[in-house]
C-alpha cells in the first residue's frame, strides 16, 4: 500500500472513532468564491477546531455576498482582492485553493512558498510543467499539499484498489475506464480556454483515471495517442444560456474540449483506454474494465462523477473451471466524501502525517491529461517524459 493510502485509511478511521481535538485551532483562508468553494466553506463551518480567517477572490465584492449567502457574519472574516495580498497579510496555518484552473498553479505555489499547508482542488495543473513546479515549491517549503480528489474517500472506490491488491485479478494487462454525460457542459470559467484550459478531460476525466490508476497503484505512464473535440460546446444547439450569457454566446466561447479519448501505454505493460465525456449522443462511453490474468472487475459506470461508482461491481472468474460471475455490493460511506476529504487535510496538518492524496501520485494523472492535449494538437502517439522534481 502506498504512503499516501495508508495515511488516508487511518484517517477515516480516525475521523469515525474520535472527537476533534480543539485544543489547536486551525486559521484557515479560502482562496476563490465560486460553486466549488461553497463545499469547502460548508465544511469547515463544521469543524471545531477551525478558524475561518479570511478569503481572497479577485471580483469586488464577490466573496463577501459569498459569506452572507451562507450565513457567514463578514464582519468576522478579512477580505482581499488576490491571494497575493491574503499570503502577504495573514498568518494561516491552510488554504483551499478553489479558482479556475489556469490558476491553480500559481495560487498553491505562492501559498507554499508563504509556508502555508494547501488543499488544491481538482485538476493539479493545467500541464505537467506546471505540476512540476507546484511539487518544486512543496518540497522547498515541507508543507502539505493535497489534492482534491474526494472520490478517493469512497468506500466502494477502496473496494476497487482491495480487490486489485488482494491479487484476484492476477496481473492486470488492461484496462478501459470514462464515463461521462450525454449532456453536462458546466459554463462559467469551465468553458474558455483562458481560464479552464482544459475541458471535460481535466474537469471529470481526471477522477476516472485515479479511480484506475490509484487501484493499481500508479504505475509510470510511458506513451499517450489522444483525441479531443468541441463539437457539441461550440454548437448553440447543444449550449446553455447562464446568467451571463445567451447559449449563442455560450458557444461561441466555447474553446476548450467537449470529449476526450486516449490509448495510454503504462509501466508493467498495462493498456489504459480511456474516455470521457461532457456532451455526445450516448448515455455513457462504457462501464470501467479491469482485466487481469486469473479475473476481471467490471465497475459501472457514472454519469456525473460525483465520487462514487455507477452500481454493483461484478468479478468475473473461472472455479473449478466454471465461468462465474460475484456482484460485489455497494457500501456506505457514512459520511460526505467533501467532509473526508477536508478533515484528512485538517488531521495531516494537526498529526504531522504525509498529505492524504499526494502529488506525487497525482502527478502521473497530470502527466497523462497533458499527454492526451498535447497527442490531440499534434495527431500522434507522443512519448510522456517527467522532469525530475
Amino acid at each position: 500500500m502506498a504512503n499516501g493510502d495508508a495515511v488516508l485509511n487511518q484517517t477515516m478511521q480516525a475521523i469515525e472513532e474520535k472527537a476533534v481535538d480543539t485544543s489547536k485551532k486551525l486559521k484557515v483562508g479560502i482562496i476563490g468564491t465560486g460553486w466549488i468553494a461553497e463545499a469547502h466553506l460548508l465544511q469547515y463551518l463544521k469543524f471545531p477546531d477551525v478558524e475561518l480567517v479570511a478569503m481572497a477572490d479577485l471580483i469586488p465584492g464577490k466573496a463577501e455576498r459569498f459569506c452572507r449567502r451562507f450565513g457567514v457574519d463578514p464582519a468576522g472574516i478579512r477580505f482581499y482582492p488576490d491571494h497575493k495580498s491574503m499570503l502577504e497579510n495573514e498568518q494561516l496555518d491552510a488554504v483551499s485553493i478553489c479558482t479556475y484552473n489556469a490558476t491553480h498553479a500559481a495560487c498553491a505555489i505562492d501559498a507554499l512558498n508563504a509556508g502555508v499547508n494547501v488543499l488544491l482542488e481538482k485538476p493539479f495543473t493545467v500541464t505537467l510543467e506546471e505540476a512540476v513546479e507546484v511539487m518544486r515549491a512543496e518540497k522547498k517549503s515541507g508543507r502539505i499539499l493535497t489534492i482534491g480528489f474526494q472520490p478517493r474517500m469512497d468506500k466502494n472506490m477502496q473496494q476497487i484498489k482491495k480487490i486489485v491488491e488482494s491479487g484476484a485479478l492476477g496481473e492486470i494487462y488492461y484496462i478501459q475506464t470514462g464515463g461521462g454525460r450525454r449532456r453536462g457542459i458546466p459554463n462559467s470559467t469551465f468553458i474558455e480556454k483562458k481560464t479552464a484550459g482544459i475541458g471535460a478531460l481535466g474537469d471529470i476525466g481526471c477522477y476516472s483515471l485515479d479511480m484506475v490508476l490509484n487501484a493499481i497503484g500508479y504505475p509510470k505512464p510511458l506513451t499517450v495517442t489522444g483525441y479531443t473535440s468541441d463539437f457539441f460546446g461550440t454548437n448553440p444547439l447543444y449550449s446553455r444560456p447562464d446568467q451571463n450569457h445567451t447559449a449563442e454566446e455560450n458557444a461561441a466561447r466555447f474553446s476548450v474540449d467537449d470529449f476526450a479519448a486516449a490509448f495510454i501505454r503504462l509501466e508493467g505493460g498495462i493498456i489504459l483506454d480511456f474516455r470521457i465525456s461532457w456532451a455526445m449522443h450516448l448515455d455513457t462511453p462504457g462501464d470501467t474494465v479491469i482485466l487481469g490474468k486469473k479475473a476481471a472487475l467490471r465497475i459501472p459506470s457514472t454519469e456525473c462523477w460525483n465520487g462514487t461508482v455507477g452500481g454493483e461491481m461484478t468479478l468475473y472468474t473461472d472455479v473449478a473451471g466454471v465461468q462465474t460471475e460475484t456482484k460485489i455490493p455497494i457500501l456506505e460511506t457514512g459520511k460526505e466524501l467533501f467532509e473526508l476529504k477536508v478533515r484528512s487535510f485538517l488531521d495531516a496538518i494537526k498529526e504531522g502525517k504525509p498529505a492524504p492524496v499526494p502529488s506525487s501520485q497525482i502527478l502521473y494523472n497530470q502527466a497523462i491529461i497533458d499527454g492526451i492535449a498535447q497527442s490531440a494538437r499534434l495527431g500522434r502517439e507522443i512519448e510522456i517524459r517527467i522532469p525530475e522534481i
